[in-house]
């Protein structure tokens, strides 16, 4: 999920009503099991020690390296009887309310297609690798499985207070790029960095972006960009304090948001908890590939 954009107005042709499509899974090529198995193997001589324990624990528990894509039919009754999520096809990008009815019930949607070889250190649309690799072992996790429904049910109401942007930000602050402290450092949680070889080192290790504490309200004012590595990652404590975050009423967060500006992606406040203080430069020198 990243801004709340789809690419159909109502379900394709071979679409049931809330969206889903068959997997197919016989239908994936050798070339595309390859490549799901190339991008497999790479992240996973960068993960280790970097990636959270809740993570690797998942990956292991799903055994998403048994050999090419992976078929929902196998990965999902290890997945139920962990957490009772299961993952359903789209054939896209879909509507915020079937997005978030989807998350409500335990479902997580993925998209059926992977990449291309050549297309393997960027992709603009979300592929099967990022949505199951990057995703779905963290939906192991019984804290963070639930804080997934939370916010499915929380966008529900978003929607209704004409909210949904500030809650696009806290997904796009956790679940796509969020980091977290363990014991032996910052970690890695967030798919949009778990799928990716270069984000996966750029997060932890390189000066340029602003590492800060997690706190619901400064996410929620906080612009981002979807093209590029981040300029700045949000630190939770804990999946199981993330879970009690959303847990609670966002009402009075939503009142407190509509007096306030929206905050600059580079900006460092006062009341920031800083554990790295970014150069930008990256940014600075124009984004992607600079060099």
């Amino acid at each position: 999920m990243s801004d709340f954009e789809h690419v159909f107005e109502k379900p394709p042709e071979g679409a049931a009503a809330d969206w889903t499509i068959p997997q197919n899974w016989a239908a994936y090529t050798e070339v595309e099991h390859q490549t799901w198995d190339t991008l497999y193997a790479r992240q996973m001589k960068i993960l280790p020690g970097r990636a959270c324990d809740a993570f690797m624990r998942g990956l292991d528990a799903l055994d998403l390296n048994a050999g090419g894509i992976p078929d929902f039919d196998v990965i999902n009754p290890k997945l139920q009887a962990l957490t009772g999520w299961t993952v359903v096809c789209v054939p896209g990008l879909v509507p915020d309310e079937v997005f978030f009815d989807h998350l409500a019930n335990r479902r997580f949607v993925s998209g059926q297609f992977i990449r291309k070889p050549d297309q393997l250190d960027y992709l603009q649309e979300p592929d099967i690798f990022h949505d199951v690799f990057g995703h779905v072992p963290m939906l192991t996790d019984p804290d963070f499985a639930a804080y997934m429904e939370a916010y499915g049910k929380g966008g529900q109401r978003a929607a209704g207070l004409g909210m949904l942007q500030n809650l696009a930000r806290l997904y796009w602050y956790t679940v796509e790029f969020g980091l977290m402290k363990e014991a032996d450092g910052l970690r890695i949680y967030g798919a949009g960095i778990v799928s990716s070889a270069t984000e996966s080192v750029f997060a932890l290790d390189d000066p340029s972006p602003n590492r800060l504490g997690f706190d619901l309200e400064r996410v929620m004012r906080t612009l981002y960009r979807i093209d590029d590595f981040q300029q700045v990652y949000f630190v939770i404590d804990s999946l199981e304090a993330l879970k009690d975050e959303t847990l609670k009423d966002f009402g009075p967060v939503y009142a407190a948001l509509k007096g306030k500006d929206d905050l600059a992606i580079e900006t460092v406040l006062p009341t920031d908890q800083v554990f790295t203080r970014g150069t930008q430069a990256y940014a600075q020198r124009g984004g992607r590939f600079a060099a």
